[in-house]
C-alpha cells in the first residue's frame, strides 16, 4: 500500500503524476474528476490543444511549459478512466506510441533509407494504409476528418502533393485565386446563396493552398491575423476615448480614419 505522502512528493514526476491523478479519482477524492468520462473531456482536450498552440505563437517558454503540463494531463486522465474498466492503462498506451513509431520510422530502426522529410512523410503515410489495411481506399480516406476546416484543408493538400498533383510553385496559384474571385463575384452577381457558399468555399481552399506552397500554416495565420485584428480594434477604441468619442454612435468614416491612425502607429 502506497503512503499518500511519500508518493504525493515522489521523485519521479510521472510516478506522481500517475499517483495525483488516481487519487482525485479515487473515492473521497475530487467529484469534480470522479465525473469525468472520455466523452465529456473531449472539449477539454481540444480546448488545451489549442492553448498550448496560442502559447507557442507567444514564445514564453514558461508559458509554454505551463500549457504543455495541461494537455499532458489529458492522456494520464484518460489512461486513468479506462484502466478502471481493465481497457487499457498509460503503460498500454505507452507501449503502443513506441512500437507505432519503431514501425513507422524503419529508416532509422530498420533498413530501409529516407534521406529526406518528404520521403519520411511519403513512407509514414504507406506504413500507417498497410496497418489500417485501407492501402485499397482512396489515398484521402478518412484524412483529417476532426480537423477545422483550415487545417483539414491544408493536411488534404499535402497528402495529394505527396503523390504529385500539385502546382510546380506558388504562381499557378495566384492565379487561381484570381479565378476563383471572379467565379465569387458572378455567384454574388446570381443572389444564389448556396452558389455563393460553394465559391467561397473555393476561394477559401485556393488560399489555403497558397499558404502551403510558401510554407505558411494557414490555422497559425488566421489566428495572428485575428489577434492582429482585435489588438487593433481594442486600440481604435482607445484612441477614440481619448478624442471623447465613443463606438456606435460614429460614422464609418471616422472609424475608419481613427483604424488608420492606430494601424500606422502599430507599423
Amino acid at each position: 500500500m502506497h503512503d499518500d505522502a511519500t508518493m504525493l512528493h515522489h521523485p519521479d514526476a510521472l510516478t506522481r503524476l500517475r499517483y495525483v491523478v488516481h487519487r482525485l479519482r479515487a473515492p473521497g477524492g475530487c467529484p469534480w474528476d470522479m465525473e469525468q468520462t472520455h466523452e465529456s473531456l473531449i472539449p477539454h482536450v481540444i480546448e488545451e490543444a489549442y492553448e498550448v498552440a496560442e502559447a507557442i505563437r507567444g514564445g514564453d517558454p514558461a508559458q509554454i511549459c505551463d500549457e504543455l503540463g495541461d494537455i499532458l494531463l489529458q492522456p494520464v486522465l484518460h489512461a486513468e478512466i479506462a484502466s478502471e474498466t481493465g481497457a487499457f492503462d498509460l503503460d498500454q498506451m505507452a507501449h503502443g506510441l513506441c512500437d507505432k513509431l519503431i514501425r513507422r520510422h524503419p529508416h532509422v530502426f530498420g533498413d530501409t533509407t529516407a534521406a529526406t522529410s518528404d520521403a519520411v512523410l511519403t513512407q509514414w503515410d504507406a506504413i500507417k494504409r498497410q496497418e489500417k489495411g485501407t492501402q485499397h481506399e482512396g489515398m484521402l480516406h478518412g484524412v483529417g476528418g476532426g480537423l477545422p476546416a483550415l487545417m483539414r484543408g491544408q493536411k488534404l493538400q499535402k497528402k495529394a502533393a505527396r503523390v504529385g498533383f500539385d502546382w510546380p510553385d506558388a504562381a499557378p496559384v495566384f492565379d487561381k485565386i484570381r479565378e476563383e474571385t471572379a467565379e465569387l463575384e458572378a455567384a454574388v452577381q446570381s443572389g444564389d446563396k448556396k452558389h455563393i457558399e460553394e465559391e467561397i468555399g473555393d476561394l477559401f481552399f485556393s488560399v489555403v493552398n497558397l499558404a502551403r506552397k510558401l510554407g505558411i500554416e494557414s490555422e497559425s495565420a488566421l489566428a495572428a491575423a485575428n489577434d492582429k485584428f482585435v489588438k487593433r480594434f481594442h486600440a481604435m477604441e482607445t484612441h477614440l476615448r481619448e478624442h471623447g468619442k465613443e463606438l456606435g454612435k460614429l460614422s464609418l468614416a471616422e472609424m475608419d480614419e481613427a483604424w488608420d491612425a492606430v494601424k500606422k502607429q502599430a507599423d
